[in-house]
């Protein structure tokens, strides 16, 4: 809950896509008293009249992404616009001084979020050189890439488990994901996904929240040694990926994931380690240790909601979240190094940025 002196943030949404209809606006509609949303950017009115029209309150309409960032009212916006279209949105906002949270990934390619990570950084360097009479440092506006997975609070649960030792030391780990990329999803119709402006495709998509819960959970993936295939013509470059993983702390991994065809199985990330093992999958847990089960059902499907509440305490409480860039590069860096790995036929060893 917000603080009683708390005013809600007044905020922009750049982007009216299924990700912006369908998980952020519910999100943020269910927190009035942290989140105003004040103003809607698309490149067509009708689709911000659109989703404007799901919000109980009046919304002002821009099809002007400058015009929307010279209104001095508001205070943070949420860049969710395709990946290919999203640099230029955030380097515009930075400029602006406004509070930004982007979508993931945070851009197509490596190269391109070390371009904003630098800017980024200047900006700081700007702000920590600009000092009033009294010798005030201007803050830096926030900047949060929106991970979702990294809030999740079966992922999040599942690492603090694994922080207290609860299975020893993590030896091994795998984890196969289906998700069928079909007709029938509404994903499938977003085509900057199957464009080939996304690196990767939907294993680029999807992948990174993969990695991010497998970071957050593992430590840093080290080392990494892939092959693809596209199963799919209508999914390029490729929808299926094999991994094999090296981490930090010495845990080994195979990661599969495909969207090229459907299975049964739950997309559970197993776990083994040298005193139990642990299983995990949004809104269920489960531990084993000294040869007995134990079950644990958590919220599911709430990261959205979660790395919202986190933005609005890091803008208005000054607290620290969990979607840094950098972190948001990391995650980045994993997948591309796979795809780099399955072009060549070579393993690829990864540097923490």
């Amino acid at each position: 809950m917000a603080a009683a002196s708390e005013q809600p943030i007044r905020l922009a949404l750049i982007g009216a896509g299924v990700f912006a209809r369908d998980a952020h606006l519910p999100s943020l509609l269910r927190h009035p008293d942290r989140f105003r949303i004040v103003a809607i950017f698309s490149r067509t009115q009708a689709t911000a009249q659109s989703l404007a029209e799901q919000i109980p309150y009046p919304v002002e309409i821009f099809t002007d992404l400058d015009e929307l960032l010279a209104r001095p009212d508001i205070e943070a916006v949420e860049v969710l616009l395709p990946i290919a279209a999203m640099p230029a949105a955030i380097k515009k906002t930075m400029a602006s001084g406004k509070h930004l949270l982007s979508e993931k990934p945070i851009a197509a390619d490596v190269a391109t979020g070390r371009q904003l990570l630098e800017e980024y950084a200047k900006q700081a360097s700007a702000l920590a050189q600009e000092k009033t009479s009294k010798d005030f440092i201007r803050r830096q506006p926030i900047w949060m890439v929106g991970e979702n997975w990294r809030y999740e609070t079966a992922i999040v649960q599942a690492a603090e488990i694994v922080r207290a030792g609860l299975i020893g030391t993590p030896l091994t780990c795998h984890w196969a994901v289906y998700t069928p990329m079909t007709a029938k999803s509404k994903y499938y119709h977003t085509l900057w996904r199957r464009d080939s402006s996304l690196p990767g495709g939907f294993l680029m998509d999807g992948g990174v929240h993969h990695v991010a819960a497998m970071r957050l959970i593992l430590g840093e993936i080290t080392e990494v040694s892939a092959t693809a295939r596209l199963n799919s013509p209508d999914l390029p470059p490729a929808d299926t990926i094999a991994a094999t993983l090296r981490f930090a702390g010495g845990t080994t991994g195979v990661y599969l994931a495909t969207y090229a065809i459907s299975a049964p199985w739950p997309p559970r990330l197993h776990i083994g380690g040298s005193a139990g093992s642990l299983r995990v999958q949004r809104k269920e847990i489960e531990l084993t240790r000294e040869g007995k089960t134990e079950r644990i059902e958590t919220e599911g499907f709430d990261g959205v909601e979660n790395e919202l509440l986190a933005f609005a305490d890091a803008i208005r409480r000054d607290t620290s979240h969990n979607n840094s860039p950098n972190e948001a590069l990391n995650d980045l860096a994993v997948v591309e190094a796979m795809l780099t790995s399955a072009a060549s036929g070579q393993p690829v060893r990864l540097e923490v940025e």
